[in-house]
Formats: structure tokens, sequence, C-alpha cells
């Protein structure tokens, strides 16, 4: 698939996302509109303490694969930079654990999740947040800007993931933390998920080897790396999007038992 395929794809399916989370909808990893949103992946990531005061569009919106904000142990006063922030659930928290002397950007390139943000930054009262529009690979901020990136199962959707790792490291500040979540495999991944753009969609055909990601993360310049599977996905877990992408489920889902997690990851610019 081309990357302009890729891009185009993916701003369908959050744009779409966006709509139905106005609507009272959930947000999944599935590629399917009819979607139960019932996913492995993006179930139980927040604690109910976390996302009460938010406003309920955020909550919906989320297709995260953890919940980077915890992960990042953000600090009052810090500038934090969320790749691929959607409608916005982890800046509202990052927003929350920096206080008022911190600043948090959220980085999207899809017009309705934006202004899904920017209502709920609205209704949640926040003013230390700027939602930018633009891609992950080309960051529109200055060289050693921030002091934590996170983001949320959104670098594994790149196309070009060495150029996104390596704008991750140059808007860093020296000793700048880089604290993820996202969708790692574990050894071989069949083919037909790999070529599928549904599935990449989807959240998990783009996923990275896990010590593949470790290699990409200290060609672009990171120390301190690490990579850790909190949530490995068995084959029934994946049955479904394996349906909706229109593949032999009976033939694919033991191929992919155990190869999919979502993980953690850290690492540190010098």
């Amino acid at each position: 698939m081309s990357t302009q395929d890729l891009q185009a794809a993916i701003k369908d399916k959050y744009g779409k996302a966006a709509i139905r989370a106005t609507s009272g909808g959930a947000g999944c990893c599935g590629s399917s509109p009819a979607s139960s949103c019932g996913d492995p992946i993006t179930t139980d990531l927040y604690a109910k303490d976390d996302t009460r005061d938010l406003p309920q569009e955020a909550v919906n919106a989320s297709l995260g694969c953890g919940n980077p904000t915890a992960l990042a142990e953000l600090k009052p006063g810090e500038t934090v930079l969320d790749l691929g922030s959607g409608g916005g659930i982890d800046v509202l928290l990052s927003a929350k654990r920096v206080g008022a002397a911190g600043q948090v950007y959220g980085l999207d390139m899809t017009d309705e999740m934006l202004a899904l943000a920017r209502e709920n930054q609205r209704k949640a009262g926040v003013t230390n947040v700027e939602f930018l529009k633009g891609e992950i690979e080309a960051i529109p901020l200055p060289d050693n800007s921030v002091d934590v990136i996170i983001s949320n199962c959104v670098i594994n959707l790149s196309a070009d993931k060495d150029r996104a790792l390596a704008e991750a490291f140059r808007v860093l500040k020296p000793g700048g933390r880089f604290a993820v979540s996202d969708i790692v495999t574990r050894g071989e991944v069949p083919d037909a998920i790999r070529r599928n753009i549904e599935l990449w969609i989807g959240c998990v055909g783009g996923a990275l080897e896990e010590h593949d990601y470790r290699a990409k993360l200290a060609r672009a310049g990171f120390a301190e790396i690490s990579v850790e599977p909190w949530r490995i996905y068995k084959a029934e877990d994946g049955r479904e999007f394996i349906r909706e992408a229109g593949l032999d489920v009976d033939a694919l889902a033991p191929l992919v038992d155990g190869k999919f997690a979502s993980a953690f990851i850290r690492a540190r610019k010098p």
C-alpha cells in the first residue's frame, strides 16, 4: 500500500470514529463501523477516577491500547506532546498532571478528531492545551521544545516509523522522555495480515516486532530503551479483526496466537 493510501484510510476511519463518538458510540480498533467496539485492545485502559471529570465524548473517542499519561510519570510544569491525540483524552489527562505551569500539545491529522478534541477542551475548561494539525512524521514544533512525548496506539499506524521516531527525538529536549503505549509483534506474523490495510488501520497490521522497535529507537538516537508487553492477545482475541478484514479466520487465527501485544515503550533523549 502507498503512504497516501494508508493516510487516506486512516483519516477516513478516524474521522468516522470522531463522528460516532459525538453520537455516544465507543472507540474500538475493529475496522467495521458495525463492530461492537468491545475489542480487547481498547477496553479497561483507564481508571474511573481518571476519566470521571472528562467529557464523555473524549472517553468515547479513545482508540488507544494503554494509558501513556500514567506511564510517563508527568510532573508539574512540564511540556508534553501527544502524537496522534484523537479526541483528546490523553491530552486532557496530561494537562491535569502538568498543571497550570505546564503545557500540552496534541497533534493529529484528522479534521474531525481535531474539532472533537477542541470541543472536549472547551467542555473541560482546560486552558494549558493546544491542538495542532499535522503528521507525526513532520511535527510542527521547534527542536528541543518538549519534555515528554506520549502516544497511544498511533506510531504503529505510521508508514514511515523511522521518520516518526526521528521527529520525536528532534523535538524532545536533552534528557526528555519518550513514553508511549503501542502494539508490538512477538515473532513472525502472516504476510496476509501485514499486507491488509483494514488490519493496519485496525491497530495491528502495522505493528513493529518488539526487538525492531528497540532498534529503530536506538537508530533515532534514544537511550535507556525498554519495551514491556503487558497485554498479550490470544487467537480468539483476533478473530473479529480477521473476519472484518475479509480473511480466512480459521486459517489465520492460530497463526497470530500470542503474536500481538500491547506494550509500554520508554526511552530517553541523551
